[in-house]
């Protein structure tokens, strides 16, 4: 599986309705919350198949807003940083 980053900006209007469909699909506990900070942003690094799986999680009002980062490591016995 790989891991990405799921980054998902919502309205100060919407910060109940947000968490309670990510609480109802069962993603809760991935996610930490910038909005008692200003910043209406849940941000989750969720294991998955595919980018497509990972960016479902996100609620479909605010889901054209969130990015969705595929995550790797670097290490010496790992391939290494360079463009594709």
């Amino acid at each position: 599986m790989d891991r990405y980053l799921i980054e998902s900006p919502h309205e100060a209007e919407d910060c109940d309705a947000i968490i309670k469909e990510i609480h109802a699909a069962g993603y809760l506990h991935h996610f930490e919350w910038g909005c008692h900070d200003g910043d209406h942003c849940g941000w989750a690094i969720i294991e998955t198949d595919n980018r497509e799986h990972a960016k479902q999680i996100v609620p479909w009002r605010v889901r054209e807003k969130a990015r969705i980062v595929k995550l790797e490591k670097f290490g010496s016995t790992s391939k290494t940083h360079s463009k594709k």
